[in-house]
């Protein structure tokens, strides 16, 4: 006998002649929250094309964020240094992770929606500005 929790937790979508029940279990370990803040996206990898990618993210979880771009450079399985929220700002709090491309999906836009898993975290990133005009 089905239970409601099972009849909620599995769907049937017809395709053709044959139907298959799909499961729609939440596999993330934590929440996502639909939040936008920007970041510096960089390869960790000196052997690999560098790039540097200003990108706000679309949603955020603690151990992950998700991301839309138009670099074509990120592959799965690639590390990254990222920094977030970034800002030029010098007085900025901002910290550096070292995460891993999890997702890499092609949207209908032509860009990239980017999965990426932070690994940990290196610190606090510190800007500073010693530019003509500046005094100590």
């Amino acid at each position: 006998m089905a239970t409601q929790h099972d009849e909620l937790m599995t769907k049937k979508i017809p395709t053709g002649s044959s139907t298959k029940p799909v499961s729609n279990t939440e596999r993330r370990g934590s929440r996502r929250c639909k939040i936008t803040q920007l970041m510096r996206i960089r390869p960790s990898d000196p052997k690999k094309d560098h790039f540097e990618d200003l990108r706000g993210s679309v949603s955020v979880s603690r151990s992950g964020v998700f991301f839309q771009s138009s670099e074509s450079g990120y592959e799965v399985g690639m590390r990254l240094f990222v920094t977030m929220p970034y800002s030029k700002d010098p007085a900025s709090m901002a910290r550096e992770y070292l995460a891993e491309v999890v997702r890499r999906d092609v949207l209908p836009t032509g860009m990239f929606g980017i999965g990426i898993k932070i690994l940990m975290e290196m610190g606090i990133q510190h800007t500073y500005h010693f530019g003509p005009g500046q005094s100590r």
